[in-house]
């Protein structure tokens, strides 16, 4: 009965390894129903991400090379210098130290696979720090508890939001605002190079797209730099790597690629002032905005003489002039128009579609409870106590900005 218990204990301990294992190797790797998996590093769609995917894929050749091949010699000593029955004595086996070749052959094998992986690290490094020059549309990337504004220079000379010249191609430049700023979302020219300068307002974040390149930490005080590009139009999405505070797994990024016209649209679109109130229900919602929002969030052509964003920590808020032209809102975490597709990602084709209105009038009516802020620091949108009146004007008037 003893063995039979010690037998069974064994069994058991045995299985439970087995599933402690197989969790282990599970926890590693993203999986879904569908098969969807927008944040993998292993499916890259620009070619900063290429580059990274071969380095990937070279390291982990050799890795599984060496790890065989170890693995092997492992079994074959244990094999070859197995007790046998008729062993009767303790002899060790032969002894190797002091074997001058062999120790400089393990020392220096290593060495040399190190040497040959460092080579193409160094270059692949050095390949994505370089400035793609003057042909990349360039974006002042800045991160701030919780989201990413993106402002755009749209005539190369390194000032953003200058309001010195609009973008090549725009007619009747003077009735227009000259400068791009838009929160949570960036939209890219597919095909074409994108020089980001990534800054942070107040913590360390980390801004990263896996399909279209590496992390780069926006750090206080720092700008880093970072090259994207997509190879096709779609919708990129990302998050914050970088522990920021409450809300970090609540900071995510989004970046849609499009087609050169419709990219150049899209400049247009944004370079116009905001839509001017329609119906009685969008005048009653520009009101409730200036008398309740107007002091944190800027609405171009409503509020700019007044704006300053002093209210918020640090001293900005998400730019609202076109925020009907995006996707998300809140750090991308809450989608503004349903998802059609179910894929869980907002992209391109449906925004404009079919609103999202129950989980806009939820923020609205109390953000604090929709996402973790320390509103009572002016860390994130506090609860303003709107009426339901005000929510539903407030609503008719933010999805009138397109």
């Amino acid at each position: 009965m003893h063995r039979f218990r010690s037998v069974v204990g064994s069994a058991r301990v045995r299985s439970f390894g087995l599933l402690a294992l197989a969790g282990l190797v599970l926890s590693g790797c993203a999986m879904s129903l569908d098969g969807d998996t927008p944040q993998t590093t292993l499916e890259p769609e620009g070619p900063a991400a290429s580059k990274i995917d071969g380095l990937s894929d070279l390291t982990f050749i050799i890795a599984a090379v060496v790890f065989v091949l170890v693995e092997v010699g492992v079994l074959f000593v244990a094999w070859k210098f197995r007790k046998r029955k008729d062993d009767t004595g303790d002899e060790l086996p032969e002894q190797l130290h002091g074997n001058t070749k062999l120790e400089i052959g393990w020392t220096a094998l290593p060495a040399v696979i190190l040497a040959f992986l460092a080579v193409f690290t160094v270059s692949t490094i050095l390949d994505l720090a370089e400035d793609p020059g003057e042909e990349a549309t360039r974006i002042r990337v800045v991160g701030q508890q919780w989201w990413w504004s993106y402002d755009y220079d749209l005539d190369g000379d390194g000032v953003y939001a200058d309001g010195d010249v609009v973008a090549p191609g725009i007619e009747n430049p003077e009735e227009y605002e000259t400068d791009i700023e838009v929160a949570n979302e960036m939209v890219i020219p597919a095909g074409k190079p994108v020089y980001l300068e990534i800054e942070s307002r107040d913590v360390i974040h980390s801004f990263w797209i896996p399909a279209l390149n590496g992390k780069k930490d926006a750090v206080p005080g720092r700008t880093h730099y970072l090259s994207l590009e997509a190879d096709e139009p779609g919708t990129y999405v990302g998050q914050c790597t970088e522990y920021c505070g409450l809300s970090h797994a609540y900071m995510r990024m989004v970046v849609h690629a499009l087609p050169e016209d419709e990219y150049e649209a899209w400049v247009e679109e944004q370079l116009a002032p905001a839509n001017e109130p329609e119906t009685a229900e969008e005048q009653a919602g520009l009101e409730v905005f200036e008398g309740r929002c107007a002091s944190c969030h800027l609405v171009e052509g409503v509020n700019d003489d007044t704006y300053d964003g002093a209210t918020v920590v640090p001293g900005a808020a998400p730019n609202l002039t076109h925020f009907a032209s995006r996707g998300t809102y809140a750090g991308s975490i809450f989608n503004l128009w349903q998802d059609t597709n179910g894929n869980d990602v907002i992209e391109w084709a449906e925004i404009g579609g079919e609103l999202n209105r129950n989980q806009l009038e939820a923020w609205l009516r109390n953000p604090p409870a929709e996402k973790p802020m320390a509103a009572d620091e002016n860390r994130g949108m506090p609860n303003l106590g709107l009426s339901e009146a005000d929510i539903d004007s407030l609503v008719a008037y933010l999805t009138s900005l397109d």
